[in-house]
C-alpha cells in the first residue's frame, strides 16, 4: 500500500512553519475561499494582521499518538483507531479527569503507519520536545502527544489556589519523554519563560500557559498586609516557588479575544 499527498506542503499558499519527528505545523498564507466582498475584506484583514488558518499534521510509523477528542479532519493510511480507555474502570478514570479538568473524557488513540491531519485552527500551534520532564498544561490547550508521553491530571498544592487563583484545581500534565502538541492562544515567540532557582514568581492575573510540576503554586495577597494589598491596586497574585520554568503570556488577550489587557 502507498499513497501521496498532493497539493498540500507543495501548495504555494501552505508554508511550513515548524516540525518535529512526526509533526508538522502547517500554515496557510491566505483563505482564498473567497465567495463575497465581505469574506474578502476579512480574510484580507485576517491575514494581514498574523491571523492565518493552521494544521497539524502528524505522520506515524508503527507508532502511536494521543489526539484531543474531536481533533482529526481525515487520515491515510493503515492507521486503527482507539478509545484509550481501558475497561470500566479505564472509563471512571477518565470521566473523573475530564470534571475536574474540563476536558473530553476520551482522548482516542492511533496506531499505525500513515498520516493524521488534524481540524484547521485560528490558534497557534506549539511542538514540544518533552525530555524526562514534567510539564503542566493550562486547561484546553492539549492537542496531540506521542504514547511515550504520560499524560495525567496534577491537582493543585493548596485549595487557595482554586478558590483564589481563577487557574481551577487541576491541570492535565505531561511526564516522560517525547513530542507534545499545544493549540496556544499566542504564537510561541510572543511567550516568556522565566527559569527559577529555588526562587519566586509572581503574576497578577492567569498568563502562565505551562509551568514545572516541580514548582509550588499558591494564591497570597500582593502585599504583605491587606492593607498593603489594597494600595498597590493589585490585590491577589498567582504565585509560583521554588525551581522550575514558567511559560508566560504577556499579550494574552482575555474575554470575547478581541480586547487587550489594560486598553483604554
Amino acid at each position: 500500500m502507498a499513497f501521496t499527498i498532493n497539493n498540500l506542503k507543495d501548495n504555494n499558499n501552505v508554508v511550513i512553519k515548524e516540525q518535529l519527528g512526526g509533526f508538522t505545523v502547517i500554515e496557510y498564507k491566505e483563505d482564498l475561499s473567497n465567495t463575497t466582498m465581505l469574506d474578502a475584506q476579512a480574510n484580507f484583514f485576517m491575514s494581514k494582521s498574523n491571523m492565518r488558518n493552521k494544521q497539524l499534521m502528524v505522520e506515524i510509523k508503527n507508532s502511536e499518538v494521543m489526539l484531543s477528542a474531536g481533533a482529526m479532519q481525515y487520515m491515510i493510511g493503515n492507521i486503527e483507531m482507539t478509545s484509550g480507555v481501558k475497561g470500566v474502570g479505564g472509563l471512571m478514570r477518565n470521566l473523573v479527569s475530564s470534571a475536574v479538568t474540563g476536558t473530553s473524557a476520551v482522548k482516542p488513540l492511533y496506531k499505525g503507519t500513515g498520516t493524521i491531519l488534524l481540524e484547521t485552527t485560528y490558534k497557534y500551534l506549539w511542538l514540544i520536545d518533552v525530555d524526562n520532564d514534567h510539564i503542566v498544561i493550562d486547561d484546553g490547550m492539549f492537542l496531540a502527544c506521542e504514547t511515550t508521553l504520560e499524560i495525567g491530571v496534577t491537582a493543585r498544592k493548596s485549595l487557595s489556589s482554586a478558590a483564589l487563583g481563577g487557574e481551577g484545581l487541576f491541570n492535565l500534565s505531561a511526564k516522560g519523554k517525547g513530542i507534545l502538541a499545544l493549540e496556544a492562544p499566542i504564537p510561541s515567540e510572543e511567550a516568556v519563560v522565566i527559569e527559577l532557582q529555588n526562587d519566586v514568581l509572581k503574576v497578577d492575573g492567569n498568563f502562565a500557559l505551562m509551568w514545572s510540576n516541580s514548582l509550588e503554586f499558591t494564591v497570597e495577597k500582593s502585599g504583605k498586609t491587606r492593607m498593603g494589598s489594597a494600595a498597590s491596586g493589585e490585590g491577589l497574585v498567582n504565585v509560583y516557588r521554588g525551581t522550575g520554568m514558567v511559560w508566560l503570556a504577556p499579550l494574552m488577550q482575555y474575554g470575547n479575544g478581541l480586547i487587550p489587557k489594560n486598553t483604554p
